[in-house]
């Protein structure tokens, strides 16, 4: 039996590198083991972007500047279904890094932490007395699932996959960039979908499209048509498409079951509007290593309470802010708020993109909007504008 290891960490995408990384840091003495079935670098279907909030996670895990040579994005553009299209500054610049590096250099940071990693398919696990034992070998004090949408872990754990209606799947691709600005085009094919474009920084731009599956159960040439549909003729390299289930946050497991701990998309931590995940996968994924880390008597009560205290508001506001936008007009309203006052979207993106909640000024702003639509009609400039108006402040 190899083991007991304190801690061991299925999955070493930035959720499973994070808790390692974070076990290491709250108890340098702790045996963590990193268990993944790919050999790094390996792709990863994702919109790539890291948000100011996932950049505030891996500094304080100690690797702040491992995506410091890809440049900052400043500037957010977002497209209402009408056509009415909002340009802003972020008020914190985020960046959009390839998931290729990204990931494999938090590995690298996590082996110089000190953690092990392996290559290893998890196909198996049983939970007895003071332990967690993984393919009949690997021993664990305490296990943090970390393997992603289709976790071997949670379908162990007897934890049911989310349902249509609260799983998205998306497509991502690589094309040229045509400049520095971060793109998201609200479609009303299929709603609520989205499209995106994220410029790199090296001359591509990651594009992409995603909805819930219950309102599009389309294949991959469904999703490339909708695509183009949305963003015209992007250029994009076919190879480089890949699609991925997006469980998201409005159905989620159990945080922790005995001694195993769930974080990031094996915990359905996925933003319902935006599909934001990677602030999640971090944030997770440092809260469960550091309980991990500690007593694991204990550690199925620690992370639970600790997670609810940093995600518990925002993620009600976001299922709060997934259903309301069912109705389109309510997201026709949202992006007229946010031309109207930077503030508003400032509001919004905290919201989609971080850990922020619906705030008064960015629930005022949109009510209003909706009202002076309802009482004007679908004809409205205001709510329903078929040109593009762009916002620089």
């Amino acid at each position: 039996m190899d083991g007991p290891w304190d801690v061991v960490v299925v999955g070493a995408g930035p959720a499973g590198s994070a808790a390692a990384l974070a076990a290491r840091r709250a108890r340098p003495e702790a045996s963590v083991l990193l268990l993944d079935r790919a050999e790094f670098p390996r792709d990863k279907s994702c919109g790539d972007g890291i948000a100011p909030h996932a950049m505030d996670v891996l500094a304080r895990l100690g690797v702040g500047d491992v995506v410091d040579d890809y440049q900052q994005v400043t500037r957010l553009s977002l497209a209402a279904p009408s056509g009415r299209t909002v340009t802003r500054p972020l008020s914190r610049p985020d960046r959009v890094v390839p998931r290729a590096v990204f990931d494999a250099r938090l590995v690298v940071a996590a082996e110089r932490a000190g953690v092990v990693h392996r290559q290893h398919r998890v196909r198996s696990l049983v939970t007895r007395p003071g332990r967690v034992v993984v393919d009949g070998e690997i021993a664990a004090r305490t296990l943090v699932a970390a393997d992603g949408a289709h976790s071997v872990v949670r379908r162990a754990l007897g934890l049911a996959r989310n349902p249509d209606h609260a799983l998205a799947v998306a497509i991502r691709a690589y094309a040229p960039a045509h400049d520095a600005v971060q793109r998201i085009h609200l479609v009303a094919a299929h709603w609520p979908s989205y499209a995106w474009t994220f410029p790199i920084g090296d001359g591509r731009a990651n594009v992409g499209y995603g909805a819930f599956r219950a309102d599009f159960p389309g294949q991959r040439k469904d999703f490339l048509g909708a695509l183009e549909d949305a963003l015209g003729p992007t250029g994009l390299d076919p190879d480089t498409v890949l699609g991925h289930p997006l469980p998201v946050s409005s159905h989620r497991p159990p945080a922790a079951v005995g001694r195993i701990l769930l974080v990031g998309d094996a915990a359905s931590l996925i933003n319902p509007v935006s599909g934001e995940g990677i602030y999640y996968a971090l944030a997770s994924g440092e809260l469960a290593g550091r309980a991990a880390a500690g007593d694991p008597r204990t550690a199925a009560r620690r992370y639970p309470a600790d997670l609810h205290s940093l995600l518990g508001r925002h993620l009600r506001h976001t299922g709060t802010l997934a259903r309301l936008v069912r109705t389109r007009a309510v997201a026709e309203a949202g992006v007229a708020a946010t031309a109207r006052r930077q503030g508003a979207f400032d509001d919004l993106c905290e919201l989609t993109l971080g850990g922020g909640h619906i705030t008064p000024r960015l629930a005022v702003g949109t009510a209003g909007h909706l009202l002076v639509g309802r009482r004007s009609g679908p004809r409205d400039p205001v709510l329903f504008g078929s040109g593009p108006v762009s916002t620089h402040e």
